[in-house]
């Protein structure tokens, strides 16, 4: 069996795609950064940077599938070109190299801040949605790499595109910005919360989806891959039951967290320091991401399960870990 090429192992949802793939009998090789550490996991490790084709291209030689599950996924850069440069370059590169190695099937991550969110209802794989609705330097990097990865889908190559929602689990060794929502209240530093809501969705299951995508997707086609929609006030109640901790009572209006993430936001500008509360994550904030992923569900046979156990997983592995 020719092996499969990962990109992103060194990251939470890479790593749980490159395990999945080991328990499912695949040959797995990854290309990680000079000095990145993948743990845990019996892998072939190719050295490189997605912004440099002829290291991708040497480490997708002779794979039968590409996984490009690597991103720069940040809500705040000092230098927001480095997003685009990740992002959208990386893909691209990514994309060339599957198409020189003659890939069979080329499974491209992207998010659900790609997908359209209408005024009611939920979102979904058609709904409409153009650059100048991506709130931020992230989801705008991520739209303009789906622009990429469907021209390429036009002119030949087999590539479906999954979206996963807010994952949610254990080895989550970065953290992402969802993992540092529940960082954040299990070290008592959420005191307050606004009136938002998330798709939020086992990172278990993403994986799994990743492989259902691989081998029953249909080319250029994207799936949401997510679970349950949640307002943040209940997220925060499924927490509170699998920590033992009580969850914040206080909702502040969306003109505070926005009057708060300026400041913080002009801060890091000057220390170059992320900031606590991103404008961008809050800008995000003003809108509920409530999506369907009914078709992943009809297409795919993708049946993602109740978050609860996932929160479990990453409350025991954040605390086992050191983290809080």
């Amino acid at each position: 069996m020719k092996p499969a090429l990962v990109t992103g192992a060194t990251g939470f949802v890479g790593w749980h795609v490159a395990r999945t793939l080991l328990e499912r009998g695949y040959r797995v090789r990854v290309l990680a950064r000079p000095g990145s550490e993948v743990r845990e996991l019996d892998v072939e490790i190719v050295r490189g940077d997605l912004r440099d084709l002829a290291s991708v291209e040497r480490a997708a030689a002779g794979c039968g599938v590409v996984f490009h599950v690597a991103a720069d996924y940040r809500l705040w850069a000092p230098d927001p070109r480095e997003l685009y440069r990740s992002n959208v370059d990386g893909t691209r590169n990514v994309m060339a190299a599957a198409r020189a190695c003659r890939a069979d099937r080329v499974v491209y991550t992207s998010t659900v801040g790609a997908i359209g969110i209408p005024p009611r209802g939920l979102g979904d794989e058609d709904t409409l949605v153009r650059l100048r609705d991506m709130v931020g330097h992230y989801k705008r990097s991520k739209f303009l790499a789906e622009v990429v990865v469907r021209q390429e889908a036009h002119a030949g190559l087999p590539v479906v595109i999954v979206n996963p929602t807010a994952p949610i689990g254990d080895h989550d060794f970065k953290p992402t910005p969802t993992g540092r929502i529940i960082l954040d209240f299990l070290r008592r530093a959420m005191p307050a919360y606004i009136d938002t809501g998330l798709n939020f969705v086992d990172v278990r299951d993403v994986a799994e989806g990743h492989v259902l995508a691989l081998e029953r997707g249909r080319d250029g086609e994207r799936y949401i891959l997510g679970s349950e929609n949640l307002t943040l006030e209940e997220f925060f109640g499924r927490l509170s039951a699998v920590s033992g901790l009580p969850p914040p009572r206080r909702r502040i209006p969306y003109w505070v967290a926005f009057a708060a993430a300026l400041i913080s936001t002009g801060w890091a500008r000057l220390t170059g320091r992320p900031p606590r509360a991103p404008l961008d994550g809050v800008r995000m904030a003003r809108k509920k991401m409530f999506v369907s992923c009914e078709k992943a569900r009809r297409e795919l046979g993708y049946e993602p399960q109740a978050i609860d156990g996932a929160l479990r997983r990453a409350v025991e592995w954040f605390r086992s870990h050191g983290y809080c």
